[in-house]
């Protein structure tokens, strides 16, 4: 008896005839080369590394020029600037903390100031476009509306240092104890002698210490002054009234005894100008001679009893804006009359 014996590559057979498989479309270019199968090369094979791309940076939007010259009415931030008026180029330059208006005045005269490469002339005005040049040095003019307000320092002078930046004989200068600046450079509101110590106050605005130097300010000044001799009661009432010296009469708002003994007594005194050596101009009139001068107050400032000698503390925008408001709105403190103790 012949029996029919399937083959495993063929499926039974059904009535009606034989049943084709379904053709599988075959990848020739991923079939496995000869010899080898399918399974081996699927071990073989390294596995596919997703590919992730990286983010692109983001651009950051344009910024507009920065340049003075091709900002034109574009202030740094981008928004537009209220055009500036004209103003007078001594004004400006003191602005800009190069110097005192009296100094730029000078400067100005001896033909150092050039203004669009021509040069300057007293009573020259300059807008903000103008390019200001001082011995070929550009400088960074600043108008009245700029809501930047200027930086005010106080400092401990020790004795021993001289209030210049050009000294022929050498000695050491307040200025090197500054912080150090770019675009401009620190003022000094008055002057202390070599051999005197105390409060002294700087600015990077001319007009600024133009205004608490001026004599229409009557800003006070007091001295802790210690003398050698005896200051009667009758010489204490003269430096009250009045003493003659060589540029003109002189005299002390107060006058306070300040305790001590013999050699070491010392005295408070108020003044309301600042002429040369006046203090100690003032003590010899009457026979008495200062052996050592500490300025203790100028105006709304006052020495910080912290304040070590040679050491220096810039004011806080808040107190500097405070005390331009001040000036501007406050009528100056009236003269008081004699006042002793």
């Amino acid at each position: 008896m012949k029996t029919n014996k399937r083959t495993p590559l063929r499926s039974a057979s059904k009535p009606g005839g034989f049943q084709k498989r379904p053709e599988i479309p075959v990848d020739r270019g991923n079939a496995p080369p000869r010899g080898r199968t399918s399974r081996d090369a699927r071990q073989e094979a390294p596995e596919a590394e997703e590919v992730v791309e990286a983010p692109k940076p983001r651009r950051r939007a344009a910024l507009p020029a920065t340049g003075r010259a091709s900002r034109g009415n574009i202030a740094r931030n981008g928004k537009a600037v209220v055009e500036a008026k004209p103003e007078r180029l001594q004004k400006i330059l003191a602005q800009a903390g190069v110097g005192s208006r009296r100094e730029m005045e000078e400067w100005i005269s001896a033909g150092k100031v050039t203004v669009n490469g021509v040069v300057a002339t007293i009573g020259q005005s300059v807008v903000p476009t103008d390019k200001v040049k001082i011995g070929g040095r550009l400088i960074n003019i600043r108008f009245t509306g700029s809501t930047r307000p200027p930086r005010v320092l106080m400092y401990h002078k020790p004795e021993g240092e001289i209030v210049s930046r050009d000294d022929p004989d050498g000695r050491p200068s307040v200025f090197a104890a500054l912080p150090r600046m770019r675009g401009g450079r620190w003022i000094n509101v008055g002057r202390l002698d070599f051999n005197t110590s105390g409060l002294l106050i700087f600015t990077t605005s001319g007009d600024l210490a133009n205004k608490l130097m001026h004599p229409s300010s009557q800003l006070v000044r007091e001295y802790a002054v210690r003398v050698l001799g005896e200051l009667t009661l009758e010489a204490q009432q003269q430096l009250l009234h009045g003493v003659e010296l060589e540029d003109g009469r002189a005299n002390f708002g107060t006058l306070h005894d300040g305790g001590g003994e013999g050699a070491n007594h010392w005295y408070r005194v108020t003044i309301f100008e600042g002429r040369n050596r006046e203090v100690r101009r003032m003590f010899e009139a009457v026979g008495v001679t200062v052996s050592r001068l500490i300025r203790v107050r100028y105006g709304p400032f006052v020495l910080p009893p912290q304040l070590k000698r040679g050491m220096a503390r810039e004011l806080k925008e808040v107190e500097i804006k405070m005390l331009l408001r001040d000036l501007e709105n406050n009528a100056p403190a009236p003269r008081k009359g004699p006042e002793s103790s």
